[in-house]
């Protein structure tokens, strides 16, 4: 089967579309800064959103996977005049909700709502940042969480595998 045509509004986003592998590092008041690996994939079907998985595990000092970490899951919904919102879901008990803009190959997104779960960690806010950097997927993500203000929580450097 062919894979479909990219749906015309999602041009503002289609450097995003592939898998990309990479390690990053992380940190937050409340635990130790880490190493981690991280994939994401972004795909399509032809409709006006693009599909988004995330997957990290901790690194060892050698750079070998120690366990995994967090997942996520979800949909980049592009809007008119360069807008997007982006649903995310965690099986931590969390999901999100971002709304942002793309910006050439950068894209800002900012949580507009947060809903948990009974059993979900404190958890506010969240602020990303994308951008295509010398063919690299670039981010860096603050989070706001356990009684802490906006912080600087995960970054990461990844590259076009697929």
């Amino acid at each position: 089967m062919d894979a479909p045509e990219l749906h015309p509004a999602l041009e503002p986003i289609a450097f995003l579309l592939g898998r990309w592998e990479g390690a990053g590092v992380g940190g937050y008041p409340s635990i130790e800064s880490f190493r981690y690996g991280q994939e994401i994939v972004f795909d399509h079907n032809g409709k006006p959103f693009l599909t988004y998985e995330s997957r990290t595990w901790l690194l060892d000092d050698d750079g070998n996977m120690v366990r995994p970490l967090a997942r996520e899951t979800g949909y980049w919904r592009a809007q008119p005049d360069r807008q997007l919102e982006v649903v995310l879901a965690h099986p931590t008990g969390i999901v999100e909700i971002y709304i942002g803009e793309v910006a050439f190959h950068k894209i800002e997104l900012r949580t507009d709502v947060v809903a948990r779960t009974g059993t979900a960690k404190e958890y506010t806010a969240g602020h990303r940042l994308y951008g295509l950097v010398n063919g690299n997927l670039m981010y860096a993500y603050d989070m706001a969480a356990e009684g802490h203000p906006l912080t600087s929580h995960l970054s990461a450097d990844l590259k076009k595998v697929s």
